[in-house]
């Protein structure tokens, strides 16, 4: 065991010799009915916890009651009866003002994004050959999304909606052209709105550097402690790895996206914090070489 992560497993030996109680934490709820996102962040947390449940004690995962978006879930961490833990992309804001775990739970894959569009425009996009062409069409996000601030960084257009569940009616309407998706979240959304007649774009995806992290309040660096020690466990014991791959909510993605098969246009990330782990590529997925690749 590396000599940093056995003090960590050694503090939580200590504080279980305190005389652990219950933790009881309270995760975000999805953002919708059809909201199905969190199911693989709950169960790589369950995992984490249970790694460290001998040396820290028992735990009871709870969903938050309302629904909320994520703005509104981060800045409930710093208060009394909001959150305890949240996930999702990191940016150098929300690593001033919470903290984060900097392990990538999706291994970088969130920062791949592929369209959900409109059926009638399969033809504009299997034509675009350039970035420039696609700077030319609007993306649809949600108005306090990391994302919203990144395409605009790189000349994008960008249409803003405030409810997640509202920018595929946003889709539907035309309000913009595509709107892009991580892609272990397009797959089980795109199911859910083909009654809108919004499908998967086939041919292109977009991709930046967006590590998705779990986050806690500032005040609660035993918790962050707790939780990076797990899942560097799991890392180590090869059970993080198992439940990345197969995870129900992972492995459609694996089998439908194709990453290979796609034009790639990379785009830069102004918002990503200088202590990300690039270097450690056991933290990110290995990708196929992409079909092209578009600057």
């Amino acid at each position: 065991m590396p000599f940093r992560l056995l003090l960590l497993f050694l503090c939580l030996f200590s504080i279980r010799g305190q005389g652990a109680e219950l933790l009881v934490l309270y995760h975000i709820p999805p953002e919708s009915r059809q909201d199905a996102r969190r199911d693989y962040f709950i169960d790589l947390l369950t995992l984490a916890l249970k790694k460290t449940e001998p040396a820290a004690g028992p735990f009871e995962l709870i969903s938050y009651s309302a629904p909320m978006n994520q703005s509104r879930a981060l800045s409930t961490l710093n208060e009394d009866y909001g959150v305890d833990v949240v996930w999702t992309m990191t940016s150098s804001e929300r690593e001033l003002n919470y903290l984060p775990i900097r392990i990538p739970l999706l291994k970088g894959l969130l920062g791949h994004r592929i369209f959900l569009i409109n059926r009638g425009d399969l033809d504009k996009f299997a034509n675009i050959s350039s970035i420039e062409e696609l700077r030319a069409l609007a993306a649809g996000q949600e108005y306090a999304w990391p994302d919203t601030r990144i395409l605009r960084s790189n000349g994008f257009k960008v249409v803003t909606g405030y409810q997640y569940a509202g920018l595929f009616k946003m889709l539907a309407d035309h309000r913009f052209d595509y709107f892009p998706r991580g892609m272990n979240e397009i797959w089980q959304e795109a199911p859910f709105y083909a009654g809108l007649d919004l499908i998967v774009e086939p041919s292109i995806v977009m991709y930046y550097p967006a590590p998705i992290y779990f986050f806690v309040a500032k005040n609660k660096p035993a918790l962050a402690k707790r939780i990076e020690t797990g899942l560097r466990l799991a890392i180590g014991d090869g059970s993080f790895e198992q439940l990345f791959l197969n995870h129900p909510s992972n492995r459609e993605m694996f089998d439908k996206t194709r990453l290979a098969q796609r034009r790639i246009f990379r785009l830069e990330n102004p918002l990503l914090p200088e202590k990300t782990p690039l270097d450690n590529a056991s933290l990110w997925y290995q990708l196929p070489r992409q079909k092209q690749d578009k600057d």
